[in-house]
């Protein structure tokens, strides 16, 4: 398993198992209108410019993905997704791992889950962030969490098996 730098070529293939990832969310949250379900392809690689996108290869398969973009001191992640038979690997952790890393200068990282994702909330909770914010976006009730970040990041790019 190698997680690497993507680029606009892996888009469509990212938004494919964006949607894919991201159906149990809009079926925990009952709305199917969420953003990640709705993007499209223009607007996934638009995101190239402003984000820091990675991907989780394995055998020439992209297997995982998460976005991160730095605002002032923030690291600001989201869209972590795996494809579901891969779930309970701990490719989310190896995901989130580099996606923390990316941004050396940031002074805590951000992030955001629905308040039904009982199993993302879990997820973030083990891994040291903590709820900070709670906002009502439609039907969905967001739950935002931080941690600071740690100043032994590991590099952006890195091998692990599976």
């Amino acid at each position: 398993m190698k997680i690497l730098p993507a680029t606009p070529c892996d888009a469509d293939e990212i938004l494919a198992l964006q949607k894919q990832a991201y159906y149990s969310e809009a079926v925990l949250n009952n709305d199917f209108s969420i953003p990640p379900l709705t993007q499209t392809l223009e607007q996934l690689r638009a995101e190239f410019a402003h984000k820091c996108i990675l991907k989780v290869v394995v055998d020439d398969q992209i297997l995982g993905s998460g976005q991160v973009k730095l605002d002032k001191a923030s690291a600001l992640i989201g869209r972590v997704i795996v494809r579901p038979d891969f779930w309970g690997q701990g490719i989310g952790s190896d995901i989130l791992s580099a996606l923390e890393s990316a941004f050396p200068q940031a002074e805590r990282y951000e992030l955001f889950t629905g308040a039904n994702s009982a199993k993302n909330l879990a997820f973030y909770k083990k891994r040291g962030y903590r709820e900070f914010k709670s906002v009502q976006a439609g039907p969905v009730q967001l739950i935002f969490l931080k941690k600071p970040a740690n100043p032994s990041a590991s590099p952006l790019v890195h091998s692990a098996s599976v």
